[in-house]
């Protein structure tokens, strides 16, 4: 049985002006990749409520999970939740879960939980919570779409805290063959070893180093002995174009 899939949908008008670099797909690819979870699209888009609106329902429509980071904050352009509450077609507002447990955050949460940190406390309806152990603004579960903050360190807690949750299929394995020589020295033969392997997935990575042109060869797949064939073969040919490892 295939592995269920996954899209990343980052939302913030920061990450496409180039401000703020997203550090958090890298994150949950890793741990997706580790669970047996494939991540097949990452999309990026800016702070206005169509464009979430349509990333979202075309990559649940396609997609076993979403997952989404940024714009559920206090300020005016945080408009993640409305736009997720908009594109299920669901009501939302503050509700009282979510505001008791943002309220543990302050000391005095009857001055300090003001209108604009409530705003963080508005939840669409029929959303499931998702637990947020570093500042307590909860996340939230909506179908297969998982609403998340674009804070990494609230980010990566919040993944932590719902990979219990998911389910995964077989952890994708890896090995990595070095060839010391430029692609176009060996891509005829790589191809004609990715002809014979179906079962595998192999990429070429291509680098520059000391002035020397040189490509990490990369196979994926589920079986750890048919990765050691797969290692094997590449090995060999290295052997013939230049120095591997």
């Amino acid at each position: 049985m295939p592995n269920p899939t996954a899209a990343m949908l980052v939302i913030g008008d920061e990450i496409l002006s180039g401000r703020t670099q997203d550090t958090n797909t890298g994150f949950l690819a890793g741990k997706l990749t580790e669970n047996g979870i494939d991540l097949r699209e990452v999309r990026v888009v800016g702070d206005g409520q169509d464009e979430i609106m349509d990333a979202v329902n075309a990559l649940r429509a396609r997609y076993t999970y979403v997952f989404t980071s940024g714009g559920i904050g206090p300020t005016h352009d945080d408009i993640t939740a409305d736009s997720i509450a908009a594109a299920f077609g669901v009501p939302i507002d503050v509700r009282e879960d979510a505001r008791a447990i943002l309220a543990t955050n302050y000391a005095n949460p009857e001055v300090e939980l003001n209108e604009a940190r409530l705003r963080m406390a508005r939840i669409p309806d029929g959303a499931e919570l998702i637990d947020n152990p570093v500042s307590k603004a909860p996340g939230f579960r909506l179908g297969n779409v998982h609403v998340m903050a674009g804070v990494p360190m609230v980010f990566h807690a919040m993944v932590e805290s719902i990979l219990p949750t998911l389910t995964g299929g077989q952890p994708l394995l890896s090995e990595t063959v070095r060839f010391n020589v430029p692609e176009g020295e060996f891509a005829g033969k790589l191809s004609e070893i990715v002809a014979r392997n179906p079962d595998l997935s192999y990429g070429s990575y291509p680098y520059v180093r000391d002035g020397v042109f040189g490509s990490n060869i990369v196979v994926r797949g589920t079986d750890r002995a048919r990765l050691q064939e797969a290692r094997a073969e590449l090995e060999v040919m290295a052997a013939g174009q230049g120095p591997s490892g």
